[in-house]
This record gives structure tokens, C-alpha cells and sequence, in this order.
């Protein structure tokens, strides 16, 4: 953290030839489980994680420029905030674009920033550093010029920014895990109402370890979208079946079946995916406040499964790294994680069994891919902050 930190700061140093005023910190997020039902009223089991954006912020001398410095991208990036923003060339930027943009349209006011940023959440892993720049900078605007949002309004500003300005029709789990996050504590969300609680993740001698395939992916070019667009089908047509129904999630797996060939044999896989899968988010929030590794475990597997045949978003890659950890010694469950076609697997390994796992499945992927395998050790932490040396401001 210290290292992320200062490395910051010195970017912000020579990018603005001044001292930040303030450090924030925005995390990535795991999903232990509950993929892609967060647009189809389901609910989703996620955590924010210790890898972060840090962002180096002071309030600019000129009133009307916000300016950004991404020290990853070694790019920058300036607008005048009294003027109607519309999408750049520059695909970063879109993010914090979208995000002003909904602040603006609001009617909230702003003044001028300058901000540096870099990040140790891996891009295009699944580790949601998108919702954790847009939360991010919504959580700057907030916090320094008093705009008494909260935190759902963070969430949801971060998710119209994708929506807007990125162009993907994503749900609200990946903002909500980054705003909401508490440390040891996975976030069971109700992604029709935005109800949510906190379970205890209780994994005893269990590690939660993310294996990175380094096939990259973005939403906009994976699927992500047409995925959406055979869901909606099949909604559409249960609910013209079966209109007394009021959210998705309570549909039977008889009503799908009765629509099976109406609706077509792609959006019915997908459809009854995304019904298993929001089970299974229920039985994992159970298993895991009872410490039911071996249980979650199960679950965890399952809902691989149904993401490689049934929603059809794996990659030959991933399915051989899940299918070659699952036959490795104290393994309780893995599959892929995130929105697909690539990204990371998520394991669950006991603890004094991981590094020879890591070990086994890393030079296996080698040999069958010729790729080397990124490995993340991962904590579960708490949402965005502002950091100071000696207290956390939440």
C-alpha cells in the first residue's frame, strides 16, 4: 500500500509540480459468486480487495480545469467542467468523463482538481478497476466539495458513467462492492432493490487465491452485450407468459421450460444459468457465515459449470486452468470469475496447500499454452477511502 502510495505522489509531482492535498484509495472486487445476474434481479456475493486505485488529489488553481495525469497509461487528460462533456478518443478517460457528467447533469457544483493517479488492479482480470476509477472519482467530487451524495449515489453515478459514456450496459455489483466494502466481509446485494447485509467470510485455513489466464478482455468486444441481449429475449417472453411474475428471480425453472422453445435453445441456457445461479448465491452466503468451506466450494465449481456450457462466457484457457486446479490436493472449489472470455479463475485452497498448487497449475499452463500464468493473493478490505498517515476517513 505504502509503495502504491508514494509511487502516486511522485506522479503527481511531476505532473503538477506541486504536493497533493489528498490520497484516496479505491479498491478492486472478487465476486465469490453470482455471475452476471446482477442485471437480472438476482443477488451477488461480492468483496472489495486489497489491490487499489490511488489517487493524488489537490484542488487546482484554476477553478474551471479538472486535469488528470495516468501514470499507468503515462497520459493525460484536461476539461473545462463548465462545459457539456461528450465521449473522448481516450478510452480511461471516458470513465471519469461519464462520472462528471452525472454529477453535472444533477445539478450538484464543482470546482477544479488535478489528479494522478495509478493502480495495482490488474486491467481486464475481472477485477472491476473500471467501477473502482469511476467510484473513485465520484468519491473525490463528494468529498471535497461537499455534495452530501451518498454512497448508493456513488454506485449508481459510477454504473451511468459505463452506461453513458463506455457504452456497456453493465449492472451495479462491481460500483456497489467498491463503495460498500468492508474488510473480512462479503456484501450479500440484492441487485433489484439495492437491499443488501454483511456476512463474516469465514473461510478458516481456506485463501481466496486468483489465478490470471493473461487473456485480456473488455466488455465492449467479449460478448458482454449480446449475452444481455439473449437474456432480455427470454425475459420478455416469460414475462408476456407468465405476467402475474414480478422480478426474474422468481421465475420457475417450469416456466422456463414451458417457453423452451419459443423462446429459442441460446436465450433458454442462458436464462436457466442465471435461475441456478441466483440459488446458488443464497446457499453460498449461507455456507460461508456457517464456515462451510467444502460447501462453497461445491457451489464455486458448479457456477463454472454453468458459465462454460450453459452462458457460454469461458475461453479454452480458463476451462483447462479451472479443470487442472480442481484435480490438485486440498482444492475446494474454483471457476472463472468475472464477465468472461478470459480474466481470472478464483480458488479456494487451503492455506498450506497453495503454494504448491500455485506451483503445479502454473507450470501445467506453461507447457499447454506457452503463457506464464499471474498469480494474486488476495484480502478482502474495505470500500473507498481517504487515506491519511495516522486515520481512515470513510
Amino acid at each position: 500500500m505504502e509503495k502504491l502510495i508514494n509511487y502516486t505522489t511522485e506522479a503527481f509531482r511531476l505532473a503538477f509540480h506541486s504536493e497533493p492535498e489528498h490520497i484516496f484509495l479505491a479498491p478492486g472486487r472478487i465476486n465469490i459468486i453470482g455471475e452476471h445476474v446482477d442485471y437480472s434481479d438476482g443477488f451477488v456475493l461480492p468483496a472489495a480487495i486489497d489491490k487499489h486505485i490511488c489517487f493524488a488529489v489537490k484542488k487546482a488553481d484554476d477553478p474551471e480545469t479538472c486535469s488528470f495525469f495516468a501514470k499507468d497509461f503515462d497520459d493525460s487528460f484536461s476539461f473545462n467542467i463548465n462545459q457539456k462533456q461528450t465521449p473522448v478518443s481516450q478510452v480511461w478517460v471516458n470513465y471519469l468523463l461519464g462520472v462528471f457528467n452525472a454529477v453535472q447533469e444533477s445539478g450538484k457544483k464543482v470546482g477544479g482538481l488535478e489528479i494522478a493517479f495509478s493502480s495495482t488492479i490488474p486491467m481486464g482480470s475481472g477485477l472491476s478497476s473500471s467501477a473502482a476509477l469511476e467510484c473513485g472519482f465520484a468519491f473525490i467530487l463528494n468529498h471535497i466539495f461537499d455534495l452530501n451524495l451518498t454512497k448508493k449515489d456513488l454506485a449508481l453515478i459510477g454504473q451511468k458513467s459505463e452506461h453513458t459514456f463506455v457504452g456497456v450496459n453493465c449492472g451495479i455489483m462491481d460500483q456497489f462492492a467498491s463503495v460498500f466494502g468492508k474488510e473480512h466481509q462479503v456484501i450479500m446485494l440484492d441487485c433489484n432493490s439495492l437491499e443488501h447485509q454483511y456476512f463474516e467470510a469465514n473461510l478458516d485455513d481456506y485463501s481466496l487465491v486468483l489465478f490470471d489466464s493473461c487473456i485480456k478482455h473488455t466488455h465492449l468486444t467479449s460478448g458482454y452485450n449480446d449475452r444481455r441481449k439473449d437474456v432480455d429475449k427470454g425475459k420478455k417472453i416469460l414475462w408476456e407468459k407468465f405476467p402475474e411474475i414480478e422480478k426474474f428471480r422468481d421465475f420457475s425453472f417450469s416456466m422456463l421450460d414451458k417457453v423452451r422453445a419459443e423462446i429459442g435453445e441460446t436465450p433458454y441456457k442462458r436464462c436457466l444459468y442465471l435461475l441456478k445461479e441466483i440459488k446458488r448465491v443464497e446457499k453460498a452466503a449461507k455456507a460461508l457465515s456457517e464456515g462451510d468451506v467444502k460447501y462453497l466450494g461445491e457451489l464455486l465449481t458448479e457456477t463454472h459449470s454453468g458459465l462454460s456450457t450453459e452462458f457460454e462466457v469461458s475461453c479454452e484457457e480458463l476451462d483447462f486452468m479451472v479443470a487442472e486446479t480442481l484435480k490438485e490436493r486440498d482444492v475446494a472449489g474454483a471457476r472463472i470469475m468475472g464477465g468472461g472470455f478470459g480474466g481470472c479463475s478464483i480458488n479456494l485452497i487451503k492455506d498450506e496447500n497453495v503454494d504448491e498448487v500455485i506451483k503445479n497449475i502454473s507450470a501445467k499452463y506453461k507447457t499447454d499454452f506457452d503463457i506464464e500464468m499471474k498469480v494474486y493473493r488476495v484480502k478482502i478490505s474495505d470500500g473507498i477511502y481517504e487515506y491519511k498517515r495516522n486515520e481512515i476517513i470513510i
